[in-house]
């Protein structure tokens, strides 16, 4: 019987791959038409209907748009409950003089799908549409839910479109495999991060006669020093790296420009390593700004999407990883291993991506495995091979037949 169940998932296996590539015309032509639909954050509305109309041309069994303003497809209906997650919105463009082509235009040339979000990240939903139809068109029956997911505002707010999901849709996946690019690799975590304001209160005086105030601007530059010995002496692990904070705005205010300020503040860029938390974060600073008239905040996020829906969350986005023995990985590295006869690489996102709701706040075991190189995300001429989404489709519909 183990013999036959083995024969079984090798010609499963083969018949994903034979179709992941019969439908790759498919899978890069759909990418690009939704890289052809500017989605900055808060302005996914057409990209999403688009996104919708290729779920439902490819036969999931439901398809809907909730009131954040994502888009869900399901397929099954059994007790366990994966979901697959790819955001919609992109950064904006840059300096266009830095591109070799329009970042609109979503050509398809060289074998690479060419525009802004065919790595960060549409080319994974692209992906995951065609591996939904893989799944119809073998019939999938294992008792099994699969949500995938096209999310909103990522770029705005890491993790905010799962927030959401979980607290208002009432989904709450038992696993999560983010399309974010992993450039083929199976990641299993990233550092967190935080952005914090912290506020220097001091006292005009008029400028001919300093002595008399006390300038917010050099409260702010000492401890701006500070902040960059303190850089030098965060916590490192060894899987994730070292945290780091630095400083990306500074502001001032004065009545005069012929007055001592007598208000400044900084934005620190916080990465959190394992092991380091907001309230850890948070109190190094207020031990840098001890005995000053100053503040330490962690900032909120609160906007309105694309539906009209104002929904937010503090900015503090969570630390997390996944043990490489955990039963989410090794079913990766099982469907990897099937589709490819190659063994994956183990790795970690250098950036933040929505696991740091999943898997950083709700504990949802996460992984990641994604098209394209992360290093052309937010960058200019991005593209992302035809091949990784070829594989990336394979691999999607793979794991929903291991985990």
């Amino acid at each position: 019987m183990k013999f036959n169940i083995t024969i079984r998932m090798s010609d499963i296996y083969k018949k994903i791959n034979e179709l992941a590539e019969k439908y790759r015309n498919y899978t890069a032509e759909n990418l690009s038409k939704l890289v052809k639909i500017k989605s900055l954050s808060k302005q996914e509305k057409e990209v999403q209907l688009e996104l919708k109309r290729q779920m439902e041309e490819a036969g999931f069994d439901k398809v809907w748009i909730d009131d954040l303003g994502n888009v869900i497809g399901r397929i099954g209906k059994g007790k366990k409950i994966l979901a697959i997650d790819g955001h919609m919105d992109t950064v904006d463009m840059g300096n266009l003089d830095n591109w070799s082509f329009n970042p609109l235009s979503g050509e398809i040339k060289d074998g690479f799908v060419h525009g802004r979000g065919s790595v960060d990240q549409e080319g994974g939903p692209a992906a995951f549409v065609t591996s939904g139809r893989i799944l119809k068109e073998l019939g999938f029956d294992k008792d099994l839910t699969i949500y995938f997911v096209g999310s909103v505002m990522e770029e705005d707010c890491d993790g905010l479109c799962w927030k959401y999901i979980v607290e208002e849709d009432n989904i709450r996946p038992d696993f999560v495999i983010s399309t974010e690019p992993t450039n083929l690799n199976i990641y299993r975590g990233h550092r967190g991060r935080m952005e914090i304001h912290v506020h220097f209160y001091g006292i005009s005086s008029h400028g001919s006669a300093p002595e008399r105030g006390k300038n917010a601007i050099y409260m702010a530059s000492k401890t701006a020093l500070e902040i960059e010995k303190l850089n030098e002496r965060l916590k490192y692990d060894e899987f994730l790296g070292k945290g780091s904070v630095t400083i990306s705005e500074i502001i001032s205010g004065t009545p005069s420009l012929c007055a001592v300020s007598d208000y400044a503040r900084i934005h620190l860029d916080r990465r959190l390593t394992w092991g380091e938390t907001k309230e850890s974060a948070v109190a190094e600073i207020q031990e840098l700004i001890k005995g000053m008239n100053a503040k330490v905040e962690v900032l909120d996020y609160k906007e309105k999407a694309y539906t009209g829906l104002e929904y937010g969350m503090e900015k503090y986005y969570p630390t997390w990883k996944i043990e490489e023995k955990h039963e989410i990985v090794q079913a990766g590295v099982r469907s990897f291993t099937n589709l490819f006869d190659k063994q994956p690489k183990i790795d970690k996102w250098t950036f933040s991506t929505n696991g740091v709701m999943t898997c950083g706040t709700y504990g949802i075991p996460t992984i990641g495995f994604g098209p394209g190189n992360e290093v052309l995300a937010h960058a200019p001429d991005e593209k992302v091979p035809i091949s990784d989404l070829v594989a990336a489709s394979a691999f999607y519909a793979a794991f929903a037949y291991e985990i």
